[in-house]
């Protein structure tokens, strides 16, 4: 029998690439709906009397279950029951957290529950559970983020990992572009008596997103006749089944590893100044260059796209050649130099030209730091954990998601303008260039790896 499948399905591209491709696709439909509000916000002061304050906190929203501990509760799930079971779980609770940010936006005030309106009533009702919804959702999206990097570690594992890694967060980041393209458009499309609709971009991106939960049931399938395969082998491999021997006091290695904090860390100053701009990066660009929501849409939706053409490619650089830690470096250097012409440049001299490549290169920084950051893990972390680990660093990461978002909403109502917002952009690169350092300096002293290829030969 164990000679019968010495070849597993890992070992067959068509099938490892198969599986790329669904759970990619999964995240792609995560990212889109996570942005679809993004190029509405003008929209959503004139319709749903939303301020950018309230904005700020109904974005700060999708983070905040994840903080209060339910990211560390998806990692013990994800190591003890699984990817199959967890992957479902996280695309079923974005299902439903999707259908009721629907509601909430759909719902005039007249219309919406009295009970939204009788508590915390310096917020609108349709933000209340719109921003519940969001809640629920984010606890799928980040669930399903962590889910997705465990599966990518498995079925590429001593293959090519950091481009199978690159490529998935290309295709989660074409939601992006696909969420400030789309947006704008559908919204006009649905238009009722000449004002733009809220609900239509949400309603289509929540169709896509149960498109996301058939294609996790393909998954499924395939990842049970993998481990099974698996455990057929026994001995013949390093392997143990994936499924079994985790144990919580084992997430004691997690915790006292020096270079898992500084990884976690720097993806937390590091995304705080890339997804909490992007939330304002719209609205941003309407003032500072006194265009239309539309135009500014259009121009901002070029952010991911460097990136979805480097990420992958960067990613085969590391399988083949390495240098993960000083991609992390000198993606840190250019976040901050990007942040620095929004903070001071492009207000004096406001040009659509400077903007644009501004945010190419942006999109350059957001491919070398994940492309270097997400296969790094695997590397400091025992495979048995790696669940546990990635929930935690996005636990960490959360806690940053969930607090710029209304800190950069309440700095604009306070000062009146993007200034201090971006400055504040701008000093969270200069920490992460810090642990970058720290986190070269660790690797050269323990051996991590984190400079060596990813390709077993």
């Amino acid at each position: 029998m164990v000679a019968e499948i010495q070849n597993t399905l890992r070992d067959k591209a068509w099938a490892r690439w198969t599986v790329l491709v669904l759970v990619a696709s999964m995240m792609f439909f995560a990212y889109m709906f996570v942005d679809m509000l993004s190029p509405l916000a003008s929209l959503l002061e004139d319709t749903l009397e939303w301020d950018r304050g309230d904005f700020g906190t109904y974005a700060a929203g999708e983070y905040l279950l994840n903080v209060f501990g339910f990211l560390i509760i998806a990692g013990i799930i994800l190591d003890k029951t699984g990817v199959r079971f967890t992957g479902l779980l996280s695309a079923s609770l974005m299902v439903i957290g999707a259908g009721i940010k629907v509601v909430g936006v759909t719902w005039s005030e007249a219309n919406t529950a009295g009970w939204l309106n009788s508590w915390w009533t310096e917020m609108p009702g349709s933000a209340k559970l719109a921003m519940f919804g969001f809640m629920i959702f984010g606890c799928g999206c980040e669930m399903a983020g962590t889910t997705v990097s465990k599966i990518l570690a498995k079925w590429f594992k001593g293959k090519e990992m950091a481009l199978a890694m690159g490529l998935e967060m290309a295709i989660a980041r074409v939601g992006v572009f696909a969420a400030m393209w789309l947006s704008p458009l559908i919204s006009a499309k649905f238009a009722v008596d000449g004002v733009n609709s809220v609900s239509a971009p949400l309603i289509f991106a929540s169709l896509l997103l149960v498109i996301g939960l058939l294609n996790f049931f393909v998954f499924t399938i395939m990842d049970n006749q993998f481990d099974k395969q698996l455990v057929a082998l026994g001995e013949a491999t390093a392997e143990k089944d994936p499924e079994d021997e985790f144990h919580v006091s084992d997430l004691k290695q997690i915790f006292t590893s020096k270079m898992f904090w500084i990884i976690a860390l720097l993806c937390v100053l590091y995304y705080s100044a890339i997804f909490p701009f992007q939330r304002f990066a719209t609205n941003y660009l309407e003032v500072t260059l006194g265009i239309s929501n539309a135009e500014a849409a259009g121009l901002f939706k070029w952010f991911p796209i460097l990136a979805m053409v480097l990420t992958p490619i960067l990613g085969m650089f590391i399988d083949y050649k390495g240098k993960g830690a000083s991609m992390m470096l000198l993606g840190s250097v250019i976040m901050i130099a990007c942040h620095s012409v929004f903070a001071f440049v492009l207000p004096a001299y406001p040009s659509k030209t400077l903007a644009l490549v501004t945010i190419l290169i942006l999109g350059v920084s957001f491919s070398l730091v994940p492309a270097s950051m997400w296969p790094s893990v695997p590397k400091i972390i025992d495979e048995k954990v790696l669940g546990s680990a990635y929930c935690l660093i996005f636990w960490v990461q959360n806690i940053g998601l969930c607090l710029v978002p209304l800190m950069i909403g309440k700095l604009y109502v306070a000062t009146g303008g993007y200034l201090v917002p971006m400055i504040v952009f701008t000093c969270f690169g200069v920490l992460a260039f810090i642990l970058s350092i720290l986190l070269k300096v660790e690797d050269r002293r323990k051996g991590y790896g984190l400079e060596l290829p990813n390709k077993v030969k």
